[in-house]
């Protein structure tokens, strides 16, 4: 997703969203979980701070700058996602959570574990920082 919006793919931002977890700190939790006596048996979730796609956008421009010109920053109607989910089947897995905000929470992992993420807004930019990177030394 933070490829397409850096590339400038999609027309708009729906109204979606969901908790970001960086990879770093989903590793770390992994091996909290397989070192700790008190884990055993138990599950965990890694879950971060919750961003719609409009925040994520929005921190994309405010701290990549130029290098974020083609991520887009307006929102696209409900009704609009949903007819164009018709002719998009990606689109359609999307649709029954426009506007909603699940609610998840790794409280336990933070508690049994001392599990603690990154902020949110620090993963996307280490992330879209990573694809553009690596996007330059590619061969052409």
């Amino acid at each position: 997703m933070i490829q397409r919006l850096l590339d400038g793919r999609l027309a708009g931002l729906p109204r979606f969203g969901f908790s970001i977890v960086d990879v770093r700190d989903l590793a770390d939790l992994h091996v909290r979980a397989m070192i700790s006596p008190e884990a055993a048996g138990q599950r965990f979730i890694a879950a971060g701070d919750f961003m719609w796609m409009e925040e994520i956008a929005a921190t994309l421009k405010s701290r990549l700058g130029a290098r974020a010109a083609k991520v887009p920053t307006r929102r696209l109607p409900d009704l609009v996602v949903r007819s164009l989910a018709l002719f998009m089947p990606p689109l359609r897995m999307l649709t029954p959570d426009l506007g909603r905000r699940n609610a998840l929470t790794s409280d336990k992992a933070r508690r049994v574990l001392g599990f603690s993420p990154r902020p949110a807004a620090e993963t996307i930019v280490d992330c879209a920082t990573s694809l553009i990177d690596r996007r330059v030394v590619q061969p052409v």
